[in-house]
């Protein structure tokens, strides 16, 4: 199936519109796929995003300034997740050794535990494009970057 057919709409204002609608359409999508991979994990988009970051950057720490500066959605009010983080355990914050003003974060074991067994079912997450082959999902890939590029 395609846009049109998905969202019942022939007629576009142009080819970019389209283009638009789709990748929109296709971004709700995944993360709809993502959200069942992290449902039974008790974690969100957002959460899982932040373990990412800090697991990438492991051992060393990083702020909460750097980790919105990572972060998918820029738009995460990045100090309350951190804290519900906390809270659950997946990330330790203590203070800087350099800047009492500052706070360092960095994943747990349990937040190591939880992204392994999300690792374990990434399999069922990139089915989702066994559509598409590598060179094809290269080319996506690109062709995204191009698109932010141009702005």
């Amino acid at each position: 199936m395609g846009i049109s057919e998905d969202i019942q709409q022939s007629k576009f204002i142009s080819a970019h519109q389209k283009a638009i609608i789709n990748i929109l359409y296709t971004s709700s999508w995944i993360a709809e796929k993502t959200r069942s991979i992290l449902l039974p994990q008790g974690i969100t988009e957002q959460q899982f995003n932040v373990l990412r970051i800090l697991r990438g950057n492991f051992p060393d720490p990083l702020s909460t300034l750097q980790i919105r500066e990572r972060m998918l959605d820029k738009m995460s009010d990045t100090s309350r997740l951190v804290d519900r983080m906390t809270k659950k355990d997946l990330i330790v914050k203590k203070t800087n050794d350099h800047d009492k003003r500052l706070v360092d974060i960095v994943i747990s074991e349990k937040g190591l535990e939880l992204l392994k067994i999300a690792d374990a079912n990434e399999d069922h997450y990139y089915a989702a494009f066994q559509g598409i082959d590598k060179v094809e999902a290269e080319k996506l890939s690109e062709l995204l970057d191009k698109l932010r590029a141009a702005h």
